[in-house]
């Protein structure tokens, strides 16, 4: 496994904040049912090659192992030393040989067109030139291969819509799902980017979250890379964003508490020959 990858201040920041949560990243069933539910969606089959891009603690990339066996092999990308390393422990445990694990930039990769499936589960708001590097990954596959990703809409994770309200009355832009915000929009850019054929899966994964649970997500807010715009505020603005943040949040409450929607697209689309 590659240990070094140079990466821009922003990169960097999500590196760290992810090695930072890969010690529980794998807690409860949440991360592996997207995982699971995303090799379902796009099938994988014995002997295939499997690209997966951002492949964190190696969810996608050991179960996909599983299933294209000692005849096929697995290619696991991340930014994260930590992500990676926990991968590892896994693969280890696991005693699978086909699967190669690499730090890599996921904009800035280097592979043939050798590629059945390439993969991406649920970080693609952190790529930066998003148009750009589905393009780039649709040259990895071979004809006929399939892109298989995991987005969010618009209105999934309501602490992140609500904090994208509350920073825009204070003149700050937050970008969380809007580019993967819809199923038009999803088609669009797997369009835009040369693939055909494509496929839209929207499932719910939402659940109701208490107000206190939400109200702490202040905190983590702001340590998150997409979250950065908000260092432009003063302390005092910051202060008045997070009572504005609570008194919006204490508005949604129910007696079962915050209706916290994750509306999900399994979205799959082919690279078709010539």
């Amino acid at each position: 496994m590659s240990n070094f990858v140079e990466l821009d201040e922003f990169k960097q920041q999500v590196a760290d904040v992810y090695s930072h949560r890969s010690n529980n990243y794998d807690e409860g069933d949440f991360h592996p049912r997207l995982a699971h539910r995303l090799i379902e969606c796009v099938g994988i089959y014995k002997g295939q090659k499997i690209l997966d891009i951002a492949t964190g603690t190696g969810l996608v990339a050991l179960e996909a192992a599983q299933l294209v066996g000692s005849e096929g092999k697995v290619v696991g990308v991340d930014i994260s030393t930590g992500m990676l390393d926990q991968a590892k422990r896994k693969i280890e445990a696991a005693g699978l040989s086909n699967i190669e694990l690499r730090q890599a930039d996921a904009e800035n990769l280097e592979f043939d067109n050798s590629f059945d499936r390439v993969l991406c589960c649920s970080a693609l708001p952190l790529i930066t030139n998003l148009q750009a590097t589905l393009r780039l990954w649709h040259r990895f596959l071979k004809p006929d291969g399939l892109i298989g990703l995991c987005v969010f809409a618009e209105t999934a994770f309501i602490t992140g819509v609500v904090l994208q309200k509350v920073a825009q009355r204070y003149g700050v832009s937050l970008i969380f799902n809007d580019l993967t915000g819809t199923e038009k929009k999803c088609c669009t850019l797997l369009q835009q980017a040369g693939f055909k054929d494509i496929e839209i899966k929207t499932e719910q994964y939402g659940s109701y979250i208490s107000l206190s649970a939400a109200k702490k997500s202040w905190e983590g807010s702001l340590k998150y890379p997409l979250c950065r715009p908000l260092a432009q505020l003063s302390i005092e603005q910051l202060q008045q964003a997070k009572a504005d943040y609570f008194t919006q949040l204490e508005a949604l409450e129910t007696d079962k508490g915050i209706w916290n929607d994750i509306t999900t697209f399994f979205v799959l689309g082919r690279k078709k020959a010539g």
